[in-house]
């Protein structure tokens, strides 16, 4: 057992021993391998690295060639550039040289012209010293000779040359007028009567008093109530009067409110119809009425504008349309004629070659200011432009709506146009219905204006005052003076009056010789 142990000991030791001897050996050998490699990649890496310091020096050699050429170059350039500006101030300077002598011999010249001048100058004040002097030789003799100053002559020719100045103007008006009315006129006149063969017009005239059927008298008592309270009520309900006559199977409503009028006839035939009338019902039949008319209302706005291919129109003015059905101007619909002047602009502007759509527009709005839901006091014309202008209508339509009646300057081609055409549609036969008082009125005031001229004898208006005959004395006015007051009464009737259509002035003298045989 011990000399196994032993032995094994033995055995192991000599195994350490070899592998220690093994390991050493293997090192050093190992150690002299790497030296070897080491140096071999050392001298490698010292001929790599001066083969690549050959390399760079070389190429920055050839950088440093590159740039003196291109700094020789720049420099060359640059050389060139400063020769070349010194030659250009060379010339400049020549030119300043030549102008010098230029300027200093003109100014030369100048002085010797100064001088001329000069000595011409003295001789002609003397001449005119002269002159004036003999003038005023020959002013005194003209004096003593007349009897008259020479301010007075003056005043005198003046005067004269006043006078046969202003009857050749006006002679000289008269035939550029007569020579543009021959050219003109017949256009104009083709146009217009184009325009209006081809508008359709319904005539409408409306009252202020409206005819309410019904089938026997005994309804009147019904409607009446007890003590009149039935009327009473329906009175203050539509703000109309209500007279109850002996009219047989007629009723007849009174106000100068059409809508008003339509709601008090509406709610009466309901009222009739339905038996029951008492003023509960009384008050409840007329609002609803209302509400109906106004539905109706707006409809009538709507269906107007799309007859008329007028479209964006804003909700408040198509409302206003729809109430122009229930207005009246001079005995004609509103609705009806606010639609004939917008076809006749319509075809007016598309005749002169003006956007007919615009036309259109402008003459359906032109009377909105007759119907806003308050009354300012402000004339309908420009009542009507500022609400365009408050929806955001364009600028040509607003200035169309308010110079329709020369409120405001016209702006554009289709004021005129408008103007013109609301003037055709109320001033055609039938259109308009004038209270009696204010026509009589008119023609007087047509009279009287006339009359007010001096050498005016006798002034009548004829034809509904479509036209003024003018009597003058022969021996206070004579031809030429007949056509001055001719133009002159036809622009005070422009500017100083209202009338529909056109007036015009006829001045009639006459010259007449009388003898008696006896």
């Amino acid at each position: 057992m011990n000399m196994d142990l032993t032995m094994i000991i033995s055995i192991v030791s000599t195994a350490i021993v070899a592998l220690g001897l093994g390991a050493f050996i293997a090192g050093r050998v190992i150690r002299r391998n790497v030296k070897q490699k080491g140096d071999i990649l050392l001298k490698e890496a010292e001929v790599k690295a001066e083969a690549l310091k050959n390399e760079k020096i070389l190429q920055a050699k050839e950088k440093f060639l590159q740039l003196k050429t291109d700094h020789d170059k720049a420099i060359s350039e640059r050389n060139q550039v400063v020769i070349a500006a010194e030659n250009k101030i060379k010339q400049k300077e020549a030119s300043v040289s030549q102008k010098m002598e230029e300027l200093q011999r003109k100014t030369a010249e100048a002085e010797n012209i100064k001088q001329n001048l000069t000595q011409q100058l003295e001789i002609l004040n003397r001449k005119q010293s002269e002159v004036d002097k003999a003038h005023k030789r020959s002013v005194d003799q003209l004096e003593a000779l007349s009897g008259l100053s020479a301010d007075a002559a003056k005043t005198q020719l003046v005067e004269s040359l006043k006078a046969e100045s202003k009857t050749e103007a006006m002679s000289y008006i008269k035939d550029i007028m007569d020579e543009a009315k021959l050219t003109a006129n017949k256009e104009a006149k083709k146009i217009i009567i184009q325009t209006i063969q081809r508008v359709s017009t319904e005539h409408a005239i409306e009252n202020s008093v409206s005819i309410f059927n019904i089938e026997s008298d005994e309804m009147k008592g019904r409607i009446i109530g007890r003590e009149g309270r039935n009327i009473r009520a329906l009175e203050a309900a539509t703000g109309i009067e209500i007279i109850v006559d002996d009219t047989p199977e007629a009723i007849i409503l009174s106000g100068f409110d059409p809508v008003r009028r339509e709601i008090a006839r509406l709610s009466l035939h309901q009222l009739v119809t339905d038996g029951r009338i008492h003023p509960a019902r009384i008050e409840e039949i007329v609002e609803k009425v209302k509400k109906q008319i106004d539905e109706e209302i707006i409809e009538t706005g709507k269906r107007t504008c799309i007859d008329l291919g007028i479209h964006g129109l804003h909700s408040e003015l198509i409302r206003m349309v729809g109430r122009m059905k229930y207005r009246s101007s001079y005995g004609q619909n509103l609705l009806q004629h606010s639609r004939e002047v917008a076809n006749l602009c319509a075809i007016m502007a598309a005749e002169l070659g003006i956007n007919p759509k615009i036309a259109k527009r402008a003459g359906l709005l032109h009377d909105i200011g007759k119907v806003p839901d308050d009354e300012p006091e402000l004339p309908h014309a420009i009542l009507g432009m500022k609400l365009a202008e408050k929806y955001k209508e364009k600028p040509e339509v607003c200035n169309a709506i308010g110079a329709h009646h020369d409120e405001v300057e016209m702006t554009s081609l289709i004021s005129p146009i408008v103007q013109v055409c609301d003037a055709i549609s109320g001033a055609r036969p039938g259109a308009r219905r004038e209270v009696v008082e204010q026509y009589i009125k008119r023609l007087k005031d047509l009279e009287s204006l006339a009359l007010s001229y001096p050498g005016v004898e006798k002034s009548y208006a004829i034809q509904a005052g479509r036209e003024l005959r003018v009597i003058v004395g022969s021996e206070k006015v004579s031809d030429k003076d007949a056509e001055l007051l001719s133009f002159n009464i036809a622009q005070k009737i422009q500017t100083e009056m209202t009338y529909p259509g056109q007036v015009k002035v006829t001045v009639i003298r006459e010259t007449r010789a009388v003898n008696i045989a006896k």
